[in-house]
């Protein structure tokens, strides 16, 4: 299966970002991809992070970025992974949510991010998902094309045991790292992923200077079962592609039967 991973830099206003992911996601279809994947918070990088707020969507009663990623989908006749939108909570909060459509524009699975990301270095640039978000409660795997497809985001990544749950061949991890973190564990976080549960990771990501200051670390990857790194996009718009074989899945799992091997 042919897939790319979409690398943004975006905005605060929902309307240039839908359109810059439409433009990458037609590309995307046009070189042959059966699956693409969004970055987390590809429908707004706002100035504050109540600006997710302003345009958070319902399931019951989609908007326009739900509709967007259905006619995608449908129009170009792929799976697509809509990275993450804001989902209204009874809380007052919003979920960070991942939306996952079959070719034929139905909506095929849902996640909630269940790790919010908190991080203050001391030295100004700090993070608190959890001010404006609810967590998730439940992790998601589904079967997309034909493989066990985990879903999880972003800082997620950090926490292995959520991935032994899913028992996935097809890891996606739509994020928005930061450039201090990134640099630090983007690559190493997901090639361990890949190597613990020997499958493909998918990692479309933010990649750049954003409008509000932040700066994300970019490097959208696909890797593959034995850690090898597919296709890479160090920063800026772009696309990262490559195929998923299933007999490189499977002899990876022959020749290294760790994950038979399991004690706990």
């Amino acid at each position: 299966m042919k897939v790319a991973a979409i690398q943004l830099v975006s905005t605060p206003r929902a309307a240039d970002n839908l359109a810059r992911a439409a433009h990458w996601v037609g590309e995307a279809a046009a070189a042959g991809a059966q699956f693409v994947a969004l970055p987390e918070y590809f429908c707004l990088m706002g100035q504050q992070d109540e600006d997710k707020l302003g345009i958070a969507e319902t399931l019951d009663t989609p908007g326009v970025i739900q509709h967007t990623l259905r006619d995608l989908a449908r129009g170009h006749g792929i799976w697509l992974l809509g990275g993450t939108l804001p989902l209204r909570a009874a809380s007052g909060k919003v979920t960070n949510t991942s939306l996952a459509y079959a070719p034929d524009g139905h909506l095929a699975a849902r996640y909630d991010k269940i790790h919010l990301f908190s991080f203050n270095s001391g030295l100004g640039e700090s993070y608190d998902e959890g001010r404006v978000q609810q967590a998730g409660q439940q992790p998601v795997a589904f079967d997309l094309g034909g493989w066990r497809t985990g879903l999880s985001i972003c800082y997620d990544l950090r926490f292995p045991e959520l991935y032994r749950a899913l028992a996935p061949e097809l890891i996606c991890a739509p994020s928005a790292f930061t450039h201090t973190t990134g640099k630090a564990h983007w690559e190493l976080l997901l090639r361990a992923r890949a190597v613990e549960n020997l499958a493909y990771v998918v990692a479309p990501a933010q990649g750049g200077t954003h409008e509000n200051g932040r700066k994300t670390w970019g490097h959208t990857m696909i890797v593959d079962p034995w850690g090898e790194v597919l296709a890479d996009v160090p920063e800026g718009e772009g696309m990262a592609v490559a195929t998923l074989e299933r007999r490189r899945l499977e002899a990876v799992r022959k020749a290294l039967p760790c994950l038979q091997h399991r004690r706990l």
